[in-house]
This record gives C-alpha cells, structure tokens and sequence, in this order.
C-alpha cells in the first residue's frame, strides 16, 4: 500500500449567466462561492448570508407531542428523571443541555453518561436495572439508544419508561416500547434529516418551552452546546444545521458559560473571534478527550459548571487529557497502520491489539483512512470480545456493510463513514473475512483516490484581503457548506522547511512573480524531499497571527507538482 495516494481535483464549475445576473450585487468571487453553494438567486442570497436559513417546528418531528407531555407529566408529578447521554461531545452537550432545561422547568433530573470502558457504548442492561432500584421513573436517551432495541425492552419489562432521542441511522424495526424521536425514523416528515443528537435534544427543549416558558434563563443560553455538538460530530453544516450553529456561536462568544469559557482559554481559543474552527480543533477535542481516556463525566460538569475555580480546574484538566490522547493516537495509529500492511488487504485495512485505547481506536481509523483511502477497522481486542471503530470513504457505507454482518455482532450502529461494533473474540475472523468480502464487492473496479474541491482557480496576484471579506461571509462551515478553496498553478517555491513534531507539517513561502505568500500544509511534511521547483496548489486563502502579528497565509490542502513548463 501507497502511504501518499494520488489525489483528484475538481474544480467548480463558472457561475452560470442567470446566477450572474441574480447575484449581481455582490462581489465576483462572493457570487461563484454563492453559486458553488448552491445559491442561485436574490433571494436564496438573503437567507444565506443573513444566517436565517431555516428553523423548523419542533413539532414537526414524529412523536414530539407524545414527548413532550411525557416530560411534562413527569414534572408535574415530581418523576425522577434522568438524560442519558453518549461520551462524545455531541452526547455530552446534548445531556447538559436537557439537563439545564429540566431544572429550569423545575423538573426531579439528573444527567447520567455511562463508562465506555465498563458499561461500552450507549444503553447498557444494568445501568437501566441500577437507574431503576434508584426509584428513576423516566429516562431520555440523547445522542443513543434507536438501535438498543434488548434494552428497551428490558426497560419496558421492568417498568422503566424511555423516551429515546437520536440522530443515528434506526435499525429495521423500532421498539413499540419507548418513545421515539429521531428524524431518520420511519415516516418523520421533518425537514432537517442531519440534526446531530444535541440538535434533536435542543428540538425538545424548544417544544417544551414552547408550552412552558423558562424562568431563570433564554432557550437561546444553550444554543453554545447545540453549536460545539453539531461542529464537533461532523454533521452536514446546512439548513437548519448552519442557522443553529451560527446563532450557538454568537452565544458561544458572549463567554456567558463559564464552563466553555475556561476551556477557550485553556484551549488558546479567541473567545470574540471563537469559530466553527474553534470548535473544531480546539473545544470538541477536548471535551472528546475525556469519554475516550477515562470518564466523560468532567467534561460534563464542566457544562454544567458556573463556578470560576472548578471551571478552570476541570478545563485545565480536559487539556492535560488532549495532550494524552495525542500522544496515545500516534502510537496507536503506528501500530495499526503497521498490521494493516501485513495483513495486506487491498479494500479493507484492519487491526486490533488488547493494547489499543479503546477510546482512541476511532481516531486511529481515521488517520489510516486519510493516509491510504480506504475503509479502516481499528479494535481493542479484549478478554471476552474485540470493540471495534470503522471510518470509511464515500464509496463505501461502513454501517450497510456490518448489518450485512450482523449476525455475528454483539451490537453495532454508526453512518455511513463512521460506526462501531461489538463482536465476540471467537467470531472475529469470520467478521472481518466478510467485511473484507463485501468491501471488495462493493470497491473492486473503482478509481479509489481522494477529491478535493475548490471553488475556482485564481492567479495569486488576484488574492486581494477584501476576498477574506467574502469568505468571511460564508461562516459557519464545516461538512457540506465547506471554506472557500482555490488552486493557484505554476507557483514558484523560494523556500520550504519542514515545522512541528516529527517534522510532520510543512512551511513553505511560493510566488507567481507578481506576489509571494507564505504557506503551511499541515501533514505534509513528507513532500520535502521530493518538492518540484513549481507546483499547483489548492488551498484555503486566511490570516494567520502570531506573536501580535496578524499575516496574509496559505492554508495548505493539496499538492500537486506543476505540468506547465514555465519560463
């Protein structure tokens, strides 16, 4: 296996003369960035750019009646209530999110997220046979529960009522024994399919307030958690999505949470100028980083927290944890990536170790996904059973290729580039000779290179700063409502060194003879050896500050080496 697979380019095709003519106020890269987005009108523009997009009807979502008076009756009845949450960032914030909105409807709550290391992955038998003798009446999952249908049922058999909120793909059938709300279910009419499971815990609360106003606090005071999840799961950032997320980041700025703001500062993160990016490579690794090394449960008072002291210790904490999970990763990735070349699999690269974090194992499959472009297994082989993360490529739905399979699993759920699995020890070769059977089935005969996207070619002479104001504009971004890219071609290099641990990144300074712009290509350090005199790139156009000073940059995606000759 190539290490540095070759990579394919696609770039957006012009504005067309009616779009043209539509967007005509705005700027001419403004108006192909629109196009590319699939803004085409006056009007679409408006709705866009203002941050309005779309914001549904709670109540549109199938049961949410039903839901709703539950919760209410269970209030009003003094009902012990408990959320019970994923250890991912999107199930924590979902869990401090209708947590909050509970006690501030004066409800009997408390969150509870399980120990992945003890209990694994989302419902569990004997959290519901403990949450039950504790005199626990009502439970609501977030972020889990649509696939747990044995445990439903043992809920449903000892009278535990439940009331299951999720975002993830629902198994065939779904239990006639709880509740169900989850916009990926049978027969939802629901306009917005990709809520992350704290955008459908926030759809909940927001149909509560709507029959019973908050007291002590705004529904908007929680849009900062709806923000941090949904960056922090990849979830598509359009439609209902983006609106969500831009209004959690205006609130997410304000620092009113003293919780995420220890955590901005611990995390180096602008707390005025915070980001989808800030979420993204600063406050949801953190959070992350406490479900898969230990418990998630500071992640989950730090929320939660409103005191300054514990919210710097539990933040400074979060930190300490990252560093650790870092550190973890890279030997973990190291050694999958090593019996992923033994093994030798053309479509599907696997591995498993009693050794390997299991909380980090999906990090692992992710980084071997990226480096070789293919569907990735990564494991921890255990005393009894191996539990498993999966990444995989467009070309390849990693959750259809397990329920193929899952006769022999133990449980699995997922997306189709993301999921987990279970499976008992003695069934593991069979398990993974069929993944690798239908991965080859379904991947055989196909180009399998990566794509990157860019929203148009540009000299760098046409680089102008007033271009940042037009990208600006298209915040937030993130999955499916990407940053602005483009590809500048023949650009000359005038210098490169190879920067960060391991020398892993690479800085380079490239000019087209009119301007020189300094560039950083994160993981890419491997190119310096073998950097042609002219290449092509595609990259994001940004500032960079450093030390106070504030610098037009390259940000770095893709390489390729120059096929015009230049003079």
């Amino acid at each position: 296996m190539d290490t540095h697979v070759t990579t394919r380019w696609k770039i957006a095709e012009a504005i067309s003369e009616t779009a043209q003519q539509e967007l005509a106020a705005y700027p001419k890269v403004l108006q192909q960035l629109l196009f590319n987005r699939g803004v085409k009108t006056a009007e679409a523009a408006e709705v866009y750019l203002d941050g309005a997009g779309s914001r549904y009807d709670p109540f549109g979502l199938k049961n949410m009646a039903d839901a709703v008076g539950r919760i209410l009756f269970a209030i009003d009845n003094e009902e012990s209530i408990v959320i019970y949450g994923d250890y991912d960032a999107d199930g924590v914030t979902a869990t401090a999110l209708l947590t909050q909105v509970l006690r501030n409807l004066g409800a009997n709550v408390r969150p509870y997220i399980p120990n992945r290391f003890e209990e694994g992955y989302g419902l569990n038998m004997q959290a519901l046979d403990r949450l039950h003798d504790q005199g626990v009446n009502l439970v609501i999952t977030v972020d889990c529960g649509i696939r747990s249908l044995d445990e439903i049922t043992h809920a449903y058999e000892i009278g535990l009522e439940m009331i299951v909120s999720d975002h993830h793909e629902p198994a065939a059938h779904l239990s006639d024994h709880a509740i169900v709300v989850c916009p990926k279910q049978e027969g939802d009419t629901y306009p917005e399919k990709n809520l992350a499971g704290v955008g459908v815990a926030f759809k909940i609360a927001e149909a509560l307030v709507s029959q019973r106003p908050l007291v002590a606090c705004h529904l908007d005071d929680v849009l900062d958690l709806v923000a941090v999840g949904t960056v922090a799961d990849l979830v598509p950032l359009t439609g209902e999505n983006r609106s969500l997320v831009q209004a959690g980041l205006e609130t997410l700025r304000s620092g009113r949470r003293q919780g995420l703001f220890s955590l901005m500062q611990a995390a180096r993160v602008d707390v005025q100028h915070a980001n989808a990016g800030s979420i993204g490579f600063g406050i949801g690794p953190r959070i992350n980083a406490a479900g898969r090394l230990d418990q998630a449960n500071p992640a989950l008072d730090l929320l939660l927290s409103d005191d300054l002291l514990q919210s710097g210790l539990l933040a400074q904490q979060l930190d300490d944890l990252n560093q650790e999970r870092k550190n973890i990763t890279q030997s973990i990735q190291e050694e999958a990536e090593k019996q992923a070349k033994e093994d030798g699999d053309d479509f599907l690269l696997f591995a498993a170790h009693p050794d390997f974090k299991e909380g980090v194992v999906g990090l692992a499959a992710s980084r071997l996904t990226e480096s070789y472009y293919r569907p990735a297994v990564v494991g921890h082989y255990g005393e009894e059973t191996t539990r498993a993360s999966c990444r995989s490529i467009p070309e390849f739905h990693i959750t259809r290729a397990l329920d193929e399979c899952a006769d022999l699993l133990v449980r699995h759920g997922g997306h189709a580039m993301a999921a987990g699995f279970t499976v008992r020890n003695e069934d593991l070769d069979e398990l993974m000779g069929r993944l690798k059977a239908i991965a080859r089935r379904e991947l055989e005969g196909q180009e399998l290179s990566p794509e990157f996207k860019a929203d148009m070619e540009l000299a760098l002479h046409e680089l102008h700063p007033q271009i940042l104001h037009s990208i600006a504009q298209l915040e937030p971004t993130g999955q499916k409502n990407s940053s602005a890219r483009f590809v500048s071609r023949s650009l000359r290099v005038t210098r490169r060194r190879q920067v960060g641990q391991d020398r892993r990144h690479l800085k380079l300074t490239v000019t087209d003879g009119q301007v020189v712009f300094d560039a950083i290509a994160f993981r890419q350090g491997h190119w310096y050896d073998q950097l042609p005199e002219f290449i092509d790139l595609l990259y994001s156009y940004e500032t960079n500050e450093f030390n106070g000073r504030v610098t037009l940059q390259l940000n770095v995606k893709d390489i390729k080496p120059s096929v015009v000759e230049v003079d």
